[in-house]
């Protein structure tokens, strides 16, 4: 079953300095190769088969080109998790999120990860390893999940695969709260998962499949194919990053 889409594209409540500096209202509207970053969003989710995709957006001229886009506008609620579970709700299961920055997003990438997802997963979250990111981009600086299986970044793709993944939106906002600090996710699993993690000795795939069962859903790790699909445009870097390999894959 083809799923419908959300596209997180809501304000934080603070200036984002990607927008500053391209003069624009929302980081949503940033052009690269004369595209603006929703855009491109769209046209992947699109050429991947993806025909209902819903927009997470209260700034207006993000609202103007996300139904100039054929897309479908959401008020968003407080915090991605409160977009997230509002999205849920109307759309239903499978939805696929994603954020509006996330720049390079090709078709290919939304289709491997559907079909790379487990059978029965409730929940998946796409993340790359830090080899296959580092290949392409050896000076990028993010976040890394550190476990035993190595570092990995976060795609900014999830699955909500079921409607008993509306179990895992509730614990969304402390995945969020807690994302550069996989020990605190570590320790809600409790204290054998905690030793585990601090020995060395889990897994990234073993801690998300054990958070899955803590809240009740069967959830997966699928690693991403290709490194750039952990790239996203949250500093002024990584939109210089995109704009370079765009140019160069144009070229």
């Amino acid at each position: 079953m083809t799923p419908a889409a959300l596209i997180l594209a809501g304000s934080r409540g603070v200036p984002d300095a990607v927008a500053m500096a391209e003069a624009v209202s929302h980081k949503a509207l940033v052009e690269v190769d004369g595209v603006p970053l929703l855009g491109r969003v769209v046209a992947a989710l699109r050429a991947a088969g993806i025909d209902r995709i819903a927009v997470s957006a209260d700034d207006v001229a993000v609202a103007e080109l996300a139904r100039a886009l054929g897309a479908e506008i959401l008020a968003p609620k407080a915090g991605p998790s409160g977009s997230v579970g509002d999205a849920f709700a109307r759309l239903g299961a499978p939805l696929l999120v994603t954020t509006a920055d996330h720049a390079l997003l090709r078709p290919e990438w939304v289709q491997d990860f559907l079909d790379d997802t487990p059978a029965g997963s409730d929940v998946a979250v796409l993340l790359a390893r830090r080899d296959a990111v580092e290949r392409i981009l050896p000076a990028s600086r993010r976040t890394w999940l550190r476990f035993a299986d190595g570092d990995w970044s976060g795609c900014n793709l999830f699955l909500l695969a079921s409607p008993e993944a509306r179990a895992a939106i509730d614990t969304w906002r402390t995945v969020e709260a807690n994302r550069k600090r996989p020990w605190r996710i570590a320790a809600r699993l409790g204290v054998g998962t905690l030793l585990s993690y601090l020995l060395g000795r889990l897994t990234l795939t073993e801690a998300i499949a054990r958070l899955g069962r803590r809240i009740g859903v069967r959830a997966s790790a699928v690693a991403a194919r290709d490194g750039l699909a952990a790239v996203d445009v949250d500093k002024v870097e990584d939109l210089a990053d995109v704009r370079r390999l765009v140019t160069y894959s144009a070229g």
